[in-house]
């Protein structure tokens, strides 16, 4: 393998939830979010981020737990939350600057909400001066 082949931990594949209620969570991803529905299979569905599988399973009150945050880059950060605030998702923070690149002065701006079984995902927008 050379340099520049990619290497297998080149680029992240799948990302895994769990979730309380399989078409409940289907229904928030594909209406809300808009990630196209790859499939479900049982208690598994499946769904598109750009390249990036979403995988979601479903379990009882007593296994569930809350996963790692999601970070969904958009570009325009106050218009998405716009929109999904009319979609009906509640934001525990406005859009707010997370961090300025000290040599370029791109900013790093998020804003989060919940999915409906809790887990906490973002947007994420990187604004340049």
């Amino acid at each position: 393998m050379t340099s520049d082949e990619p290497r297998a931990t080149d680029r992240l594949d799948q990302v895994s939830l769990f979730c309380r209620d399989i078409e409940r969570s289907t229904r928030f991803y594909v209406d809300v979010l808009g990630f196209p529905h790859l499939g479900t299979y049982g208690d598994l569905a499946f769904f598109d981020m750009g390249g990036v599988r979403l995988y979601l399973h479903r379990k009882d009150d007593a296994e569930w737990q809350p996963g790692s945050f999601l970070y969904f880059l958009t570009e325009d950060i106050h218009h998405r939350k716009e929109e999904l605030e009319a979609a009906g998702v509640t934001f525990s923070s406005a859009p707010h600057l997370i961090h300025r690149e000290g040599s370029t002065g791109q900013e790093t701006w998020m804003a989060f909400f919940d999915d409906p079984d809790g887990n906490t995902l973002a947007l994420s927008s990187r604004v340049r001066p």
